[in-house]
């Protein structure tokens, strides 16, 4: 998993598949709108994005953020 992003996004990417992540930077972390992860990012934007493959991500970034001083939070 690496995350990457700026204020008004982030960007999740797994074995080379991206999902693009509105949301707003805070002091130590990221609240991410659940409801923007509507497709990858090119060149897989028309694969499809299930709620499982969703879950997956959010389940990643968690594990992943969890104990880190960049905690993102999803809404």
């Amino acid at each position: 998993m690496k995350i990457t992003g700026a204020n008004g996004y982030v960007i999740l990417s797994v074995d080379g598949r991206a999902i693009k992540i509105a949301g707003e930077r805070i002091i130590g972390g990221f609240v991410a709108e659940i409801t923007s992860m509507r497709n990858f990012e090119p060149p897989f934007e028309h694969e499809t994005l299930t709620e499982e493959i969703k879950s997956h991500y959010i389940a990643e970034v968690t594990k992943k953020t969890k104990h880190s001083n960049f905690v993102i939070h999803f809404v």
